[in-house]
């Protein structure tokens, strides 16, 4: 008698389950890298929740109005991130990748007793998310936290449906420019058609982005590097807090408080002032998928 047929024997008294083989690839020869129907994988399904209204947020969720930065990646949102950390009543925190974090119940039981309470899997990855943030915002003794992971721009509709007073800020750089940087910051990773790609892909969300959230406070790296006072006040006005001086000159910072991977760590952004920008990109520079982007931001005719 065969391993399978002990098996199922087994499974039909307890479960009424059996296992059946699995279907196998069809002969004959297929395309290299190709991947039959029967062994593409399973989409996964679809994280539901529900959307808080105004009532209930007092008990649906800890923090309250909270920051939140969106932009490509190389765009100053580090360099934005320790201006307005610099700030006596905003509180910054390193990338935080909140859309990666994931809540699963493993049986029937969990699943169950979290339906009862009306808790889907997309409910408790945002109270997951609202009392990881309210921890540090509490423990900094502030007013407001800032986030500024740039993958936030792919889960911009998810976060205003998580906190229904969440305030953003857009920060925009001029997309060739940040092609540049990077693409320099790691050349042979990087090659420089690589890095348009790369880049393309956050800029057309960021882009997006722009046109949905009329009510985003809209600030350029370059006015933050040429007018950082200018820049600051405009932020601050958005934010309904005074400016402070303090935020031009952060201070310097350690290796402990810039960690690698999350957030720029390099030597600009240790000084703990704002250093001038590089010079803009001739016209005639701009790879040709960017220019319609450099267009609808100002930076081109």
């Amino acid at each position: 008698m065969s391993l399978m047929h002990n098996l199922n024997r087994a499974l039909t008294v307890t479960t009424g389950l059996q296992v059946r083989r699995a279907p196998q690839a069809t002969k004959g020869k297929a395309a290299k890298g190709t991947t039959s129907a029967a062994h593409k994988p399973a989409e996964p399904p679809a994280v539901t929740y529900r959307c808080p209204s105004a009532e209930d947020l007092a008990t649906e969720r800890l923090l309250r109005r909270p920051v939140f930065i969106i932009s490509s990646i190389r765009s100053g949102s580090t360099l934005l991130r320790m201006m307005l950390g610099a700030h006596p009543r905003l509180h910054t925190v390193h990338e935080l990748h909140l859309g990666r974090m994931d809540v699963t119940c493993t049986n029937w039981y969990s699943e169950r007793a979290m339906g009862e309470l009306g808790l889907q899997r997309g409910d408790l990855e945002h109270l997951l998310w609202d009392r990881v943030m309210h921890r540090e915002l509490v423990r900094s003794g502030k007013d407001f936290i800032v986030e500024k992971t740039p993958a936030n721009a792919f889960m911009y509709e998810r976060i205003r449906d998580c906190w229904p007073d969440a305030r953003f800020v857009l920060l925009l750089r001029h997309p060739e420019s940040i092609v540049r940087s990077w693409h320099d910051s790691d050349p042979v990773k990087r090659p420089y058609d690589k890095a348009v790609g790369d880049v393309l892909r956050y800029v057309e969300v960021v882009d997006k982005v722009r046109r949905d959230a009329t009510d985003a406070c809209t600030v350029r790296y370059e006015d933050i590097t040429d007018a950082p006072e200018q820049a600051m006040r405009h932020v601050c006005e958005y934010l309904g807090v005074d400016y402070a001086p303090s935020m031009l000159n952060y201070g310097r910072k350690s290796s402990a408080q810039l960690v690698r991977g999350l957030g720029d760590w390099r030597d600009n952004i240790r000084t703990g002032t704002v250093q001038p920008g590089r010079a803009l990109p001739e016209d005639d520079e701009i790879a040709e998928p960017l220019r319609p982007f450099c267009a609808a931001w100002g930076y081109t005719p």
